[in-house]
């Protein structure tokens, strides 16, 4: 069976995971310390996740994964992409993860169980971001930028079981980030954009994360 090396809260590693439930195929999900450095390099010889093992050979890279499962059997990702939801999402990545990381940092993900783990992200991510405590401390109004971004979306999104009507990579990109936004308490999710989060969820298997929303 294949084995996926996994953070709980990485937006990379829900890419890999969808392919699997989205597939129905069975792997097991193993999730490792943040602040392990070795298990990952001895692998693909960087300290990155996703990692697939499949008989003792290692695949990183989320979409590679997500391509060579896709390739098991009948091929599922057959849609058209859609260049307007690569823009939206490319427009959300700054301000989705400034709100996204402090909130991941105080989370209860395994990957954190240990205060070594915890400690090693905050100290790595908050070189991008500026100390965490500030953008906790931030206003509703801090979220408007993102709650504008959803409203947005609500026109792009042709289907409730896919973005495009299709099933193709932009369900794969647009999910992650709606997982990750799901951490953030306080947004507001269009009908279109509330119907297709849950449906996507229940179809590939990867719960949502409105219950831990900071």
């Amino acid at each position: 069976m294949y084995q996926l090396y996994v953070y709980d809260h990485c937006p990379f590693c829900i890419k890999a995971r969808m392919i699997f439930g989205l597939k129905n195929i069975p792997f097991n999900l193993v999730i490792l310390q943040n602040d392990d450095e070795a298990t990952p390099k001895r692998m693909i010889g960087a300290k990155m996740v996703p990692i697939l093992e499949d008989n003792g050979h290692f695949m990183g890279e989320s979409m590679d994964i997500v391509a060579r499962i896709d390739q098991e059997g009948t091929p599922i990702l057959t849609g058209q992409t859609n260049p307007a939801v690569s823009d939206w999402m490319k427009r959300l990545n700054g301000p989705l993860y400034r709100q996204f990381l402090p909130r991941a940092a105080s989370a209860p993900f395994p990957e954190f169980s240990t205060t070594s783990g915890r400690a090693y992200f905050i100290r790595n991510k908050e070189r991008s971001t500026g100390a965490f405590t500030d953008i906790l401390s931030e206003g509703p109004e801090a979220l408007t930028p993102l709650s504008s971004l959803l409203a947005e979306l609500a026109n792009l999104i042709h289907s409730k079981e896919a973005v495009n009507t299709v099933l193709s990579t932009d369900d794969i990109h647009l999910f992650a980030q709606l997982h990750s936004l799901s951490l953030i308490k306080g947004l507001v999710y269009p009908p279109e954009v509330e119907a297709y989060r849950q449906t996507m969820s229940l179809k590939c298997g990867v719960p949502l994360l409105d219950g831990l929303a900071v």
